[in-house]
C-alpha cells in the first residue's frame, strides 16, 4: 500500500481501507507515556483536529530510544492500524525521530493559562484550544468567501496604504520613509508626497467598485491606532465588508441575517469536532447557542424604540440609557437575551455618534445607520444605507471638520449615476470570538497587536 502523503484525516475518512494495513505517518508527540512494558504517544500532524495513538512495545529493537523521546518531538511512525476500543490506533514497529525537543519545553500536558500561552505564541497553535480556535478561523474565512461568491459578489482587495481616514476619527498609523525625529521634513518629501496611513476600512474603496459592480465585497486587514487595551479590541484586525448598489437600509439588513447564518452553519457542519472540545472547554452552551441564533428571526427597532424599552424596563442600569447616545453593553444584553430573547436590528441611530457617510434621515436628527446585536455578544455587525445626495455629504464634511480634498474622489461618485446603496462591516475577529466562545481577541487571533504588545 502506498503511503505517501498520508495523513491523519486521511486515516480517520478512510479508516476502513487501512484496518489491519501497515502504514507510516509523521508528526509532533503531544503527549508521551510509558509504563514497564510499552508506551503510548498522544500524536497529531495537523491536518485534522483528531489526534491518533501510537501504541509500541520490546518489538521496537530501539526502544530504549523510543522511550527517551520527549513531548513536543517530531517523529515518523511505521506499523499496523488497528482498532481499539476508543476507535482506532497504531501499532507500531518502527519510530524514528526527527526533531527533538529539549526537555524545558514549555508545553507539558497540563493546564495552562491564556495569559501564559500568549507569552509563547509562537508555540500555543500546538495547544488542543488553539488547534481548534484556528480551524474555526480558517472554516469561517472559507463560509465568508462561500456566501459571497455563490451570491454574485465581486471580491475587491482594496488599499492597506490610503491618505484617507474612512471613519475621520483620526485614529490611524502613519506610513512614512521619513526620520521620525526630524523637524525639518514634511509630508511632500515623503514616499507619497503626502500624509498617508495604515487603513482603517476598505468601505470608501470598496463604494467606488459596487458602482460599477453592483455587489462587491473586501475581506483583509485593517488598523486602528487605538490605545485601547480591552478584551475586544486589537490594532490590527481582518475586516469583511459588502456594498451593495440598489439596496436600502432594510435591504442590507435582510443581507446581514442571511449572511450570519450561512457562515455560522457553514462552520457547524465543517467543524463539529473543534465545538464539541470548545463547548466542553469552555463549560458553555455554545452549539445551543449557534442552533438557536441560526432558528431566530431577529427583531427590528429604532435606537428610540431600543431607548423607550430600556427606559421601561424597570432595571437599575449602571449607565443611564439616553435618547442620542450610544448602547452600553448591558444595554445590549437586556435587549437581546431579555426582552426580546433573540439578535436584535438597531437602526436610525442618532446622526451625532455616526460617520459622515451614512444617509441622513428626513428628522435631521437620525441616520440610516444600523447595528445587529446577538445574544452573547452584543453587537456583532455595524452598518448603513449610505448617503448618496452631494450637498449632504458635503455639508456633513464640514460640519465634521473632515478634509474634501483627499475624498474629492469619494464625493465625486455622487456626481455620476450614484443610485441608493448600502453596505456593512464586521470585525472577523469578533465572529471567532462569537463562534468559539473566547472572550479576548488576542485568541482569535494567530499574533495579536495592541498596546505595548507586537513580539512575535
Amino acid at each position: 500500500m502506498q503511503n505517501e502523503n498520508l495523513n491523519i484525516k486521511r486515516i480517520f475518512a478512510d479508516s476502513e481501507l487501512y484496518i489491519d494495513k501497515r502504514i507510516e505517518i509523521s508528526g509532533w508527540v503531544r503527549n508521551h507515556r510509558r509504563q514497564k512494558a510499552q508506551g503510548f504517544m498522544d500524536f497529531f500532524d495537523g491536518s485534522c483536529f483528531e489526534s491518533l495513538q501510537i501504541v509500541y512495545g520490546e518489538e521496537i529493537s530501539d526502544i530504549e530510544a523510543v522511550r527517551a523521546i520527549r513531548n513536543g518531538s517530531a517523529v515518523k511512525a511505521g506499523g499496523t492500524l488497528v482498532r481499539a476500543p476508543r476507535g482506532i490506533e497504531i501499532r507500531a514497529d518502527r519510530i524514528e525521530l526527527l526533531g527533538d525537543c529539549e526537555e524545558a519545553y514549555p508545553l507539558q500536558p497540563k493546564k495552562h493559562s491564556l495569559e501564559f500561552l500568549r507569552e509563547i505564541a509562537h508555540l500555543r497553535p500546538r495547544t488542543r484550544l488553539f488547534q481548534a480556535v484556528m480551524r474555526v478561523r480558517s472554516t469561517a474565512a472559507m463560509a465568508v468567501h462561500e456566501y459571497f461568491q455563490s451570491n454574485g459578489y465581486l471580491y475587491v482587495h482594496t488599499p492597506i496604504i490610503t491618505a484617507a481616514d474612512a471613519e475621520g476619527a483620526g485614529n490611524t498609523f502613519t506610513v512614512t520613509t521619513l526620520n521620525p525625529l526630524s523637524q525639518n521634513e514634511s509630508f511632500s518629501d515623503d514616499f507619497f508626497g503626502r500624509h498617508t496611513s495604515l487603513a482603517v476600512s476598505g468601505q470608501l474603496e470598496g463604494e467606488t467598485y459596487a458602482m460599477a459592480f453592483g455587489k462587491i465585497y473586501t475581506f483583509g486587514p485593517t488598523f486602528r491606532a487605538e490605545n485601547s487595551n480591552t478584551k475586544t479590541h486589537a490594532a490590527e484586525f481582518w475586516m469583511i465588508e459588502p456594498e451593495i448598489a440598489f439596496c436600502d437600509l432594510h435591504g442590507v439588513m435582510d443581507i446581514e441575517e442571511e449572511f450570519l447564518k450561512s457562515v455560522v452553519k457553514y462552520v457547524m457542519e465543517k467543524c463539529e469536532s473543534e465545538l464539541d472540545f470548545l463547548q466542553k472547554f469552555h463549560g458553555t452552551k455554545l452549539k445551543e447557542k449557534l442552533n438557536a441564533l441560526l432558528n431566530s428571526r431577529p427583531a427590528r427597532v429604532t435606537h428610540r424604540e431600543a431607548i423607550d424599552i430600556l427606559k421601561k424596563s424597570g432595571v437599575n442600569f449602571s449607565f443611564k440609557p439616553e435618547y442620542g447616545e450610544d448602547l452600553a453593553r448591558e444595554h445590549e444584553k437586556y435587549l437581546t437575551e431579555v426582552h426580546f430573547n433573540s439578535p436584535v436590528f438597531v437602526y436610525d441611530w442618532p446622526k451625532d455618534i455616526k460617520a459622515f457617510y451614512m444617509y441622513q434621515n428626513d428628522d435631521g436628527e437620525t441616520v440610516a445607520a444600523v447595528d445587529l446585536l446577538v445574544p452573547g455578544s452584543g453587537e456583532l455587525m455595524g452598518g448603513s444605507q449610505r448617503e448618496t445626495r452631494l450637498d449632504k455629504l458635503t455639508s456633513r464634511m464640514d460640519e465634521l471638520g473632515i478634509d474634501k480634498t483627499s475624498l474629492s474622489w469619494y464625493i465625486d461618485l455622487r456626481r455620476y449615476g450614484c443610485p441608493a446603496h448600502s453596505g456593512f462591516g464586521m470585525g472577523f475577529e469578533r465572529l471567532i470570538m462569537y463562534l468559539t466562545d473566547v472572550e479576548n481577541i488576542r485568541d482569535v487571533l494567530p499574533y495579536y497587536r495592541t498596546p505595548q504588545n507586537c513580539d512575535f
